[in-house]
């Protein structure tokens, strides 16, 4: 029915109602549009667009994302033995278990020599840094391709991905340092002041996985081939890397030189002679390897940034 022909009274209430509801609409609104005119600070914003040849690495954007790397690493070590009966000991069991079938093989049978120290613990002195090495290029080899629905939703720098997967190894290492310890005790040898040295070997084992990573995980989300070519890769450096006999073979220092350009030589050899007290020091070998280990890691860096415009499209 028309307003108008409605009674006096109703005229005049309807017009009250509309009234009070207009105040009320206004009241509301106040706040509102006194808020929107005092918060006009610019939010802070990222253009994410396709870089064009050879880029900066952005490391500063590694400290900015610190925690996403943490819990990055700390994921890789509770997904690395979720669901399985031994957990944990298979960080023990896989050295010990090549320490056994190498003494066996190589120690008894062979009479590879052992520079002066029971072969069961040089080879086992070996094994805990080659360990550590061969997990964390295997694992970040094929982070990139196992994180594919991350790296499609959200921007983060994509370097944390391989190096939070090589980080999470060192849980692994150290279990396993703790049994070569215990060896040591059990065979009657004690550290020597040598030990001071074993962290920088244990840097140079991470650096030098974390290089040879980085260019098998990019290369890896272009050509799925790579996956398939990694253990042939680890078990050629094995064989290649002192672990089963020592660099003492090789008397010429020229080519002792030549073999340290396998950083892993280095590592391997700088690990017995800091723990064990062999009396092969590392000398030229350890410049060569560190050199080659930087070479790789740096390498591995700029081709990793050139090729990360493409991992969303591709992986």
């Amino acid at each position: 029915m028309p307003l108008a022909r409605l009674p006096q009274k109703h005229v005049a209430a309807a017009d009250a109602f509309l009234k009070v509801n207009q105040n009320l609409m206004t009241t509301r609104s106040e706040p509102t549009n006194q808020l929107s005119t005092t918060s006009k600070a610019p939010l802070p914003h990222l253009r994410i667009q396709p870089s064009k040849g050879w880029v900066s690495l952005k490391l500063h954007e590694l400290w900015e994302y610190r925690e996403l790397l943490y819990f990055l690493t700390w994921r890789d070590i509770k997904v690395r033995y979720k669901q399985t009966v031994l957990g944990a000991a298979w960080a023990v069991l896989q050295p010990f278990m090549t320490m056994v079938v190498f003494s066996l093989f190589f120690g008894r049978l062979a009479q590879i020599p052992s520079d002066g120290v029971p072969y069961p613990i040089f080879a086992y002195a070996a094994l805990v840094p080659w360990a550590f090495f061969a997990s964390g290029l295997t694992s970040s080899s094929d982070s990139l391709v196992g994180s594919a629905n991350l790296i499609k939703k959200v921007y983060f720098p994509r370097l944390t991905i391989p190096i939070g997967t090589v980080l999470s190894g060192a849980a692994d290492f150290l279990i396993a340092f703790v049994v070569l310890l215990v060896m040591m005790l059990f065979y009657g040898i004690l550290p020597t002041v040598n030990v001071i040295f074993l962290p920088f070997f244990v840097l140079l084992a991470f650096v030098t996985a974390l290089g040879v990573g980085l260019w098998l995980s990019a290369m890896n989300v272009q050509f799925r081939d790579v996956r398939y070519t990694i253990p042939f890769i680890t078990q050629f450096w094995l064989f290649i890397t002192p672990v089963a006999y020592p660099s003492s073979l090789i008397e010429n220092e020229v080519l002792r030189a030549i073999y340290g350009l396998n950083p892993m030589a280095g590592v391997v050899e700088g690990f017995r002679w800091a723990l064990l007290g062999t009396d092969s020091a590392p000398g030229p070998v350890i410049i060569v390897s560190s050199l080659a280990s930087l070479l790789l890691f740096v390498s591995g860096l700029f081709y990793f940034r050139r090729m990360e415009k493409t991992f969303a499209d591709v992986v």
